[in-house]
């Protein structure tokens, strides 16, 4: 770097609250930003590091839709989930924020309001969607009929999920309503534009010349590509309930658009992080002052904000500094498939840490080996098998293991005392001389992938050398020869903590402990041949990794393979039905009614015979093919939704007079639909 900065902004994407984190979001940003902000850290630099939960836009929206739930409950769910597991993973953030806070809803209005207010923007009436019936402007999303390429009946307005196809609304066969069944029609609407465009210039001179040599090729060919194409301007306002207020008179009901607040969720998470350590200005700092560099890690998918929208609206907001470097990564596939959210075909997050506990190193360490920085990349249970059970264990566990068990049983578990080195001791200081070096340079250039494999590169050299020098066998001849060995190979252990810090925390916690060093955890003491004191008790600790077994790896592939098959199987055969008219749902009869008894129905393993109080003196016999589920006794008392006018049927020789209403998971699970409430028996479902 030409330039000498003074502290660092590190971002990282700002993940939708509407699920999980998978594998692939650690690979691509999260695990990259993490080496990155501990490496700084480690090297005194002043910095903050944060990201937060992105919980506007449609996505949450439609999740909170499926889920039959309010969409702030929604985020609520999502956002503890997700900074619960990335607590539990060791990514250090300053601060874990969320754009639904009211101090992000301020800033982001007030960024805003100052373009708008110097004219900044461009207003433009054009006409959008609109559903008639629910009387709501309609996102991409919201829009569903027949893809015109496949002929998947359920294909969404930006996208088919069967065929991958991108589309368009107006390409769309029978386009209906995702909120009400109707045919959407087009209706004039006015928002704000961001006019791109007449920052063609100065993206130009910025990215294409001042950053040609220190972006990656990924990044600058896809920044390249969208300004050779001609930048056009963009909305940043949208017909919306949920979302940040457009702070203009005469804009309800309308919200600034996710792709606009979101980035300024790093903002308002730095001044939250400022503010909740009383100091309210000190953010300024870290967004205003040109000696502080700004990086932001992300996917590919977010190039284009990070690198010319964003940027754009810092430059026309004024007062800002810009992005000194975006390293984004290509993606991560799984088993050699791309992941799939919807398919269910992920490994998430806060189930690896279920299944692997004690394991999160394991994970960071196979993630970072296969980081998809230049290109895409992919994830296998196999080689997540393999990487921990022939380098981990094979490498740095035998090493450690079998130099801490030496030093218990030949010097009392203490760093015993080195006599003069020899050659092969002095080609080891030289070695542990280098890496530091080695190391930083390839995390100083966003080259994780290649920083890892210097990191065990060392382990290697120290592992040869206690190969060759046989201390096991030594002792027996000459017990002094193999005190120095052994003192050298607890240095080298030692200055490998040092340097595993950004990579693999709590492996390196674990030693540093061990060899009672919490205190000397700055890079600048890595290099050091003589960093532990003669006599320094050395902690036994185990084994750092352990062996993982077939069976273990069978069952997550097996995991995986059923999770996504039952996905799959719900989307096929729980698809909509065809659109109905208000008139033929208003043909149901929905009523709650009271279950008072129930008894298995001989010679049926399924159906239950219930005698369900319908209000006014009224009992009907319903069954209901629930018996697997649900015993007899668990129902009784239970207030339940009764479709009141369906024709009787006789099964089994009894007449079932109605049927009581389930919801089925995707695991098969069946789930009552009931009042929330007590409510009288007889009440009407409307």
């Amino acid at each position: 770097m030409s330039k000498t900065f003074q502290r660092y902004t590190i971002t990282a994407a700002l993940p939708y609250a509407n699920g999980p984190v998978h594998i692939g979001h650690l690979a691509g940003v999260y695990i990259p930003a993490d080496i990155y902000a501990r490496y700084q850290r480690l090297r005194g630099r002043e910095l903050v590091f944060v990201c937060g939960s992105d919980e506007h836009g449609v996505p949450v929206t439609i999740r909170a839709q499926k889920e039959g739930m309010s969409v702030q409950e929604v985020v609520d769910k999502y956002h503890q989930l997700i900074k619960n597991s990335f607590e539990q993973f060791g990514i250090s953030f300053d601060i874990y924020s969320r754009t639904s806070s009211p101090l992000h809803h301020e800033v982001a209005a007030a960024f805003f309001k100052k373009l708008y207010d110097e004219g900044k923007l461009i207003e433009k009436v054009t006409e959008q969607f609109y559903d008639p019936e629910a009387g709501q402007f309609l996102a991409d999303r919201y829009i569903q009929g027949t893809c015109p390429k496949c002929g998947y009946e359920n294909a969404y307005g930006d996208q088919c999920e069967r065929c991958g196809s991108t589309l368009s609304p107006e390409e769309l066969l029978n386009p209906r309503s995702m909120l009400s069944g109707a045919q959407p029609v087009k209706k004039a609407t006015k928002h704000w534009y961001l006019p791109l465009n007449e920052y063609e210039n100065w993206l130009r001179q910025w990215i294409l010349e001042e950053h040609r040599h220190d972006w990656k090729t990924n990044v600058y060919g896809q920044c390249k590509s969208w300004i050779d194409a001609g930048l056009q301007p963009r909305a940043v306002t949208r017909d919306l309930d949920w979302g940040v207020k457009v702070p203009v008179e005469g804009a309800e009901g309308k919200v600034l658009y996710v792709w606009f607040d979101a980035p300024i969720g790093y903002i308002s998470a730095t001044m939250e992080y400022f503010r909740q350590k009383g100091e309210t200005d000190k953010w300024k700092d870290y967004w205003q002052k040109e000696d502080t560099r700004l990086i932001h890690f992300i996917g590919k998918d977010n190039i284009v904000f990070h690198c010319i929208i964003f940027p754009v609206m810092l430059k026309a907001h004024g007062g800002y500094i810009l992005p000194d470097n975006v390293p984004a990564n290509e993606f991560l596939n799984l088993e050699n498939e791309k992941i799939s959210t919807s398919r269910n075909w992920a490994v998430w997050l806060h189930e690896y840490l279920e299944d692997f506990p004690g394991k999160q190193d394991v994970l960071r360490y196979v993630l970072t080996a296969n980081a998809p920085e230049t290109k895409d990349n992919n994830f296998t249970w196999k080689d997540f098998q393999e990487k921990n059970n022939s380098e981990l264990v094979a490498n740095i566990g035998n090493l450690v293991n079998r130099v801490f068990v030496l030093t218990h049983k030949f010097f009392e578990g203490k760093v015993p005392a080195a006599s003069q080195p020899t050659g092969d001791d002095q080609v080891l200081i030289d070695a542990i001389r280098q890496y530091p070096e080695k190391i930083a340079q390839a995390v100083e250039q966003f080259h994780f992938r290649e920083g890892l494999q210097e990191l065990m590169n060392f382990a290697r050299v120290v592992n040869k050398y206690l190969t060759d020098q046989e201390p096991w066998k030594l002792f027996k001849t000459n017990p002094e020869r193999t005190a120095t060995v052994l003192h050298y190979c607890l240095q080298m252990i030692g200055n490998w903590a040092i340097l595993a810090q950004p990579f693999l925390p709590f492996t390196a916690q674990k030693l540093l402990q061990a060899l009672a060093m919490e205190g000397a955890c700055s890079w600048e003491q890595a290099g050091n041949p003589q960093l532990l004191a003669e006599g320094t008790p050395v902690q036994k600790i185990g084994h750092l990794f352990e062996k993982i077994e077939d069976e273990v790896i069978q069952k997550q592939i097996e995991k995986l393979k059923s999770m996504s098959q039952s996905n799959q199987d719900i989307a096929q055969g729980n698809s909509y039905k065809d659109t109905i008219q208000y008139e033929d749902f208003a043909k149901l009869d929905i009523r709650i009614g009271t279950i008072r008894e129930a008894e298995k129905l001989p010679k049926s393993k399924k159906l239950l015979k219930l005698s369900v109080d319908m209000g006014n003196g009224e009992v009907r016999t319903i069954l209901s093919g629930i018996a697997e589920h649900f015993s007899a006794e668990e129902v009784v008392g239970k207030q339940v939704c009764v479709l009141a006018n369906l024709a009787p049927r006789k099964m089994m020789g009894v007449e079932s007079q109605g049927m009581v209403l389930m919801a089925e998971d995707k695991d098969g699970r069946l789930v009552f639909v009931s009042p929330e409430a007590v409510v009288q028996a007889g009440a009407v479902v409307s």
